[in-house]
């Protein structure tokens, strides 16, 4: 490097070493980019350029001539092969941007095959620890995560589905798993994943653990290894079920030792316990006398050691469980079908027959007693004694037949006489009527709360687009003040204080968030079904369904009691405040509310009357449905 600019003056010497070593920095410095580079500009730096190898100058010319032509030919090529070099890098440098800005975005997914709680507790979240530490190595973003507890022996996973549906609607995305065992083990779902990378729908597959390239190469390693998954698979289901058909050829029990028997490491088998074995042969035993229930029986194992984890005898399935396991007989049940075992029986088949016997004889279907209607049956109490009202059937000196309530009596003596159901109804009906309101009332009512609605939908969906708009600038500007403490424009103080603050007040958004959206208009339904509950207080009033009318006091009413053959219940304040003003809706003939003079509210009234737009406030006079201006 000296050589070439060994020539010229001091000044343009060290010019020339500054811009040198420059472009020298702005080459890559690994190895493989200066190749590129190279292979970019197709020449080498130190190539030799047409300049060089142009015919010499004659040898007549003195030599202190042909000095100056080959230095100033020097400095031609040093010149031209760093605006090359110059130029790769540029070029290196967009590539580069240009792959950076088409990165994948990715999906992340984990599976486990057990969908019990407490079987591969662990898997999922391992799993999603290290795919997470993976793409934050490798700088990958994730754009949905994806987990779920299910085999993928077979087709029909929701959750891979839900994926692969999101991917076969995107272009240029990618997949992040622990190993494409996690992903398919069966040839749909392979398939599936194998044919969308085909489609350029998923342009990259990510594994810790395995490496793949969308190239032929690379979805031919990947079908290997989808086939190798499923191989796996389908090997150890015949491995099992080859060894539980072996176990059952020699007679083996196939799990857990039943009550009275312990399992024998030694010889692979059960075998009867000392103890147990013998209270079980008793048990049999008393019960084949026909002398003992359930419940005593269970107390007999109890006495003698026998019981429940817990330390109390056992539930009545336990003893018919126990009574009828041909386990105690030497049998093995695998499925639905027994086989012959090769252990000692705790009972003998006789013992076992005579127990079976007797069980039968006692499981005998139960007599269902006809159930009588009575209809306001558990509403009302007696006033007099706090007895419930009961009701029977009774006939009249004519033969009629009639059902009548009365009290039960069940807390001692009491004067209260009886009541007929059909007179009971009808000062239910008169009850009712009270609380009724006019059709012409009721279907303005609707319209009414359905335009409201619209306007409350319209101002809560204003409300959660500011809220979205919100907590979407506390995002980006977390990801600046991340950006900004990364290059080390901020201390770290004043990061960790902004960052509290911006997180915070990102909760607090998110908080509102949830609220306008599970609750926004909940005073709605509650409204519509008030009006229709009194519209429904209408049609019960006149009608002869007693089935209906009972339901309907257990929904409106409260403390309904029955005195001196008077059945009478309150209301709640809604319709409490429809039973004061009855007189006034009945004779009013207005197709449509209007404003009445002289017609006040209480401050409870008010109270009630004040969600939304539906204000009777003295300051803010509504022209309800119900009231006026207030005095």
């Amino acid at each position: 490097m000296l050589a070439r600019v060994r020539g010229a003056s001091p000044r343009t010497r060290m010019r020339t070493l500054k811009y040198k070593a420059t472009t020298r920095s702005a080459r890559c410095n690994h190895s493989l980019f200066s190749k590129w580079v190279r292979a970019k500009v197709n020449s080498s730096p130190q190539k030799l350029t047409s300049l060089e190898v142009k015919e010499k100058p004659d040898r007549a010319v003195g030599a202190g001539e042909e000095d100056c032509d080959k230095k100033r030919c020097r400095c031609a090529t040093n010149w031209k092969g760093e605006e090359k070099e110059k130029h790769a890098v540029l070029s290196l440098v967009s590539y580069l941007k240009t792959l950076y800005m088409s990165k994948p975005k990715y999906f992340l997914y984990a599976r486990k095959s057990s969908e019990d709680d407490d079987k591969q507790m662990m898997s999922i979240e391992a799993q999603l620890f290290e795919l997470r530490e993976f793409a934050r190595k490798e700088n990958l973003e994730i754009l949905a995560e994806f987990q779920e507890s299910k085999s993928a022996k077979t087709p029909g996973r929701t959750v891979f589905g839900e994926m692969m549906t999101k991917v076969e609607s995107m272009e240029g995305v990618g997949i992040i798993a622990w190993h494409p065992d996690r992903l398919a083990r069966n040839s749909i779902d392979g398939g599936r994943v194998i044919y969308a990378v085909d489609t350029k729908r998923v342009v990259s597959l990510r594994f810790p653990t395995f490496w793949f390239e969308p190239t032929p190469q690379g979805l031919f390693m990947l079908q290997v290894a989808f086939g190798q998954s499923k191989y796996y698979s389908d090997n150890l289901s015949e491995n099992i079920k080859r060894g539980v058909r072996q176990k059952l050829r020699r007679g083996e029990w196939l799990n857990l030792a039943p009550l009275g028997y312990v399992n024998n490491q030694n010889i692979r088998n059960i075998e009867p316990d000392e103890v147990k074995g013998r209270i079980i042969k008793k048990a049999y035993e008393e019960y084949a006398t026909g002398n003992h229930t359930y419940i005593s029986l269970a107390q007999f194992l109890a006495d003698l050691g026998l019981t429940s984890r817990k330390g109390t005898p056992l539930a009545k399935v336990s003893i018919k469980k126990l009574l009828t396991n041909r386990a105690y007989l030497g049998f093995i049940k695998h499925g639905d079908e027994w086989f012959e075992g090769n252990f000692a029986p705790i009972i003998s088949p006789p013992l076992f027959e005579a127990v079976q016997s007797v069980l039968q004889d006692r499981e005998r279907p139960r007599k269902r007693k006809i159930k009588h209607d009575f209809p306001f049956v558990g509403i009302f109490r007696c006033s007099e004694c706090d007895s419930m009202i009961s009701a029977q059937w009774t006939t009249n000196r004519h033969g009629t037949k009639y059902r009548y309530y009365r009290c039960s009596k069940k807390r001692g003596r009491c004067g209260q006489s009886y009541l007929q159901e059909k007179e009971l109804a009808q000062q239910l009906k008169v009850q009712l009527h009270t609380i009724s309101l006019p059709d012409r009332y009721t279907n303005w009512m609707l319209e009414q709360v359905k335009e409201w609605e619209r306007e409350g939908q319209s101002v809560l969906d204003r409300e959660t687009q500011k809220l979205s708009a919100q907590i979407t600038a506390n995002e980006t500007r977390m990801n600046k003040l991340v950006s900004t403490y990364l290059d080390g424009d901020i201390p770290k103080v004043v990061y960790l204080k902004q960052k509290d603050t911006l997180m915070r007040s990102s909760l607090i958004l998110t908080e509102k968030q949830k609220v306008f959206a599970s609750g926004g208009n909940d005073w709605v339904e509650p409204l519509r079904e008030w009006i229709l509950d009194t519209k429904q207080a209408t049609f019960l009033a006149s009608a002869d369904n007693f089935s209906e009318i009972a339901r309907y006091v257990k929904k409106v009413g409260t403390n309904p009691t029955v005195r001196d053959k008077t059945a009478c219940f309150s209301f709640s304040s809604p319709f409490q405040f429809v039973a004061q003003r009855q007189r006034f809706l009945s004779q009013s003939s207005s197709p449509a509310p209007t404003v009445r003079s002289g017609f006040s509210l209480t401050s409870k009234e008010v109270s009630f009357c004040g969600p939304l737009r539906l204000s009777t406030h003295p300051s803010r006079p509504h022209k309800g449905i119900l009231g006026a201006k207030t005095m």
